[in-house]
């Protein structure tokens, strides 16, 4: 947990619970245990041997209310992430338990447990302007983050996936996080506890399904990090890619 640098601006949202948790966890406190401490909400962190050998992860959780948690960075984030949005995790839960239900632990995921690990592990959600909504889902990346870049004061991109979280411990330009768009773009939300009703309250299965997600890379976003001051730090093709061409088009 040494590694993590707090003052990334990425981890304000979760640094108040955060740095202090990594504090316990560096003097020799299981990752469960310090989580426990932390927590307060619907779920429990237990010993990753807590999981009995045949057993999904995701089921278990749904019917014991307790988190297996290895003592590494990648759990970490996700009991952060379990902390800051119970809503929004208990939801994903639930989906991925009825899934299994459904289908079974197949080989593949099929649609929707796919479409629910990629939120899982690497979603974030913008709480933005229209304009910049409109400049993201057609990934014109000059508009979103050059012309359009005062309005960047008025937005805040907060990410939940841990595995995105986790990747950001070393930030490279290429890390691109899936921003989930509701049916309705998140224009203004007050605070934390209100985004995580509000995304809870929006996941269903079908609408997962048809992968409502769209790629930001994260090193982009103004402030965040320094090189992206320049105009030039967008024209890369192979992280800031071109929609793809509609089907049909010339």
């Amino acid at each position: 947990m040494n590694a993590i640098n707090w003052q990334q601006p990425w981890l304000q949202p979760l640094r108040r619970l955060g740095e202090p948790l990594a504090q316990a966890v560096s003097f020799d406190k299981p990752l469960h245990a310090a989580l426990n401490i932390t927590a307060a909400g619907p779920v429990r962190f237990v010993s990753q041997s807590a999981l009995p050998d045949g057993q999904a992860y995701e089921q278990f959780i749904f019917e014991t209310g307790s988190v297996p948690t290895r003592d590494n960075l990648h759990d970490f984030f996700n009991g952060l992430v379990w902390i800051h949005f119970p809503k929004t995790k208990s939801r994903l839960n639930a989906l991925q338990a009825a899934e299994i239900v459904r289908a079974g632990v197949q080989p593949l995921r099929g649609p929707v447990r796919d479409a629910l690990t990629v939120f899982d592990e690497n979603a974030a959600f913008l709480i933005a302007p229209p304009p910049l909504w409109d400049a993201l889902a057609a990934r014109d990346w000059q508009a979103l983050f050059v012309t359009l870049r005062p309005l960047w004061r008025e937005a805040q991109l907060v990410l939940f996936g841990h595995a995105l979280l986790e990747k950001l411990v070393s930030p490279r330009k290429a890390i691109t996080a899936h921003v989930y768009r509701t049916q309705a773009a998140i224009n203004s939300i007050a605070n934390a506890a209100q985004l995580d009703e509000l995304v809870a309250a929006s996941l269903t299965a079908g609408g997962l399904a048809g992968k409502p997600f769209l790629p930001l890379p994260v090193l982009g976003v103004p402030g965040w990090w320094v090189e992206n001051e320049s105009p030039s730090f967008y024209d890369d093709p192979a992280v800031f890619r071109p929609a793809a061409p509609r089907h049909g088009s010339a």
